[in-house]
């Protein structure tokens, strides 16, 4: 109960500090990933979890951004969760590895083994290195070496979600700890990039093969205001092998960028972007693809970004509910 009032604390206090960005979030938690994001799932589900992402931005494009994380969750005892994320971020001359290791905590309320009731904390920190690579700028500037230069930092995130049968919510700070960015020589880099999430959904079954998740996600980025919000359905369907989903995404942030035109009018124009994404689990393993297409009037490419999760669940399951909640079951 320590731990549990510890963490509230931190989450109504905010913590007097400011933030660095480390991993984007994209829409890969649509694919059973969701400890990727939300450190209060590690341990969350049945079994424990392996799962390893790609993501590819315009292929068209040289040295466009990349992503590869590798994410393991599982439980220890009957209430304790674990887990660890690497990843490698690449965007042309800058890019970022890191590693994270997270504790969670799981509460169950549940009168009886089949009606899941659960509330679960989790915690991750982590360290982070940034690089620069400044051996193909000009040697104008007396602030630029003209070689590879880094810095390492640390961070943390905090998390809750709950699970009543087939509902659930997460609620999560991101990037908590201040990190000034020295590679950029610039006030205009805020060292403060604290990001708060919150998700909620519900899993509707007829009692048949199919079922259906809605299901939103809202961002809000604390030093400048900048808000999105995600507005998802995913349907599944069970199958002889295992189980088919898919499903579509969509993006809209509430702020646009503002650019001046060839008329010297000023305009403003909103994120937006499109996802339909697709999947399957067989026995311990799932495969899932998502591709976002951003319909901006303003693009750099419209190639799209490419992502693969490959997944495989392990140890001895913990029983399952009486409810879909794929993301436990």
């Amino acid at each position: 109960m320590k731990f549990i009032f510890l963490i509230l604390f931190i989450f109504l206090t905010g913590f007097s500090v400011k933030s660095q960005e480390v991993i984007p979030i994209y829409s890969d938690y649509l694919t059973d990933n969701l400890f990727l994001i939300h450190p209060s799932m590690a341990g969350a589900a049945n079994r424990n979890q392996i799962r390893l992402t790609a993501r590819q931005q315009w292929f068209d494009v040289d040295n466009a951004p990349s992503l590869q994380t590798l994410a393991v969750n599982g439980r220890v005892g009957d209430k304790l969760g674990v887990g660890g994320i690497v990843f490698n971020d690449q965007n042309g001359n800058f890019s970022k590895i890191g590693a994270y290791g997270t504790v969670a905590y799981h509460l169950l309320f549940s009168r009886s083994e089949l009606d899941l009731n659960q509330l679960s904390f989790g915690i991750s920190a982590g360290i982070v290195q940034h690089r620069l690579d400044q051996s193909g700028f000009t040697d104008f500037d007396p602030i630029v070496s003209g070689s590879n230069v880094s810095d390492i930092f640390g961070n943390m995130d905090l998390g809750m979600s709950y699970y009543y049968m087939d509902f659930y919510a997460h609620l999560a700070a991101k990037n908590l700890i201040s990190v000034r960015r020295e590679l950029f020589y610039s006030d205009a880099v805020p060292s403060n990039q604290r990001k708060y999430l919150f998700s909620t959904g519900y899993v509707f079954d007829n009692n048949s093969d199919w079922s259906y998740e809605p299901s939103i996600l809202y961002q809000l980025r604390q030093a400048t205001n900048e808000m999105n919000i995600d507005l998802n359905m995913k349907v599944y369907r069970n199958v002889d092998f295992g189980q088919v989903w898919g499903g579509l995404s969509y993006r809209n942030s509430f702020e646009g960028a503002e650019y001046t035109t060839e008329g010297d009018e000023v305009e403003s124009q909103q994120l937006r972007y499109i996802t339909p994404f697709v999947g399957l689990d067989y026995k311990n393993f799932m495969f899932g693809y998502t591709f976002s297409y951003q319909f901006n009037s303003v693009v750099l490419s419209n190639n799209g970004f490419h992502q693969i999760t490959i997944g495989y669940d392990f140890g001895k399951s913990r029983g399952r509910w009486d409810c879909k909640c794929p993301a436990i079951n």
